[in-house]
């Protein structure tokens, strides 16, 4: 796989976002295809991505193949700052389309919808140290030739700029390749009453 360009994801472009909503739905299922697990198609994408291309845009960067980007980087500087933001400026207009009886329960769609309406704060043992927070999504064309780790780099330059100690990220204790990925990059698992989070020391 070939080393791919870097650029900022430009969160202004309608088409641009589209796409990063359907590379999140691509790779919502431990990396692989979710697509047919949601009735809704863009709702993993408003839970997992779409705040943070409207509140951190700056925090954003994408690897295009040269037909659009192909994967991406998000997150936030101050994770308590950006729940507090979402709180104002995120979540209500999505609880407003997406009332909690809006899919079946016991569905993929119907757990997200919950999340939207109920979504409890980082543990602040992790963010007094790793105050930061993202998440990194690679289509298979995108994986290989260092891509991943070039686009975490860029992310935590991003972030030691502003002066940033420390990030975490939550990932799926049955994604084994990705939680290699991440040790390999120096990130240590952190104590959580629930979850399977890791942390990085910038």
């Amino acid at each position: 796989m070939a080393s791919l360009p870097l650029r900022p994801a430009r969160v202004t472009d309608p088409a641009e976002v589209e796409r990063l909503y359907d590379i999140c739905l691509r790779t919502g299922a431990d990396g692989g295809d979710a697509t047919g697990r949601y009735r809704d198609p863009r709702l993993l994408g408003e839970v997992y991505l779409g705040a943070y291309l409207e509140l951190e845009p700056d925090l954003a960067f994408v690897v295009d193949d040269g037909t659009g980007a192909v994967g991406y980087v998000i997150g936030t500087a101050d994770t308590r700052e950006f729940e507090a933001r979402c709180e104002r400026e995120w979540w209500p207009a999505l609880r407003e389309r997406y009332p909690l009886d809006s899919f079946p329960a016991g569905s993929e769609d119907h757990g997200l919808v919950a999340q939207i309406h109920s979504r409890g704060p980082a543990e602040q043992d992790v963010v007094d140290l790793y105050p930061a927070h993202l998440h990194v999504d690679l289509l298979p064309q995108a994986q290989g030739g260092g891509n991943g780790r070039r686009l975490l780099e860029t992310f935590f330059d991003a972030l030691r700029e502003r002066g940033v100690p420390g990030v975490h990220l939550g990932v799926s204790e049955t994604n084994a390749s990705a939680i290699g990925f991440y040790e390999h990059l120096g990130f240590e698992r952190l104590a959580v009453p629930q979850g399977y989070v890791l942390g990085l020391k910038l």
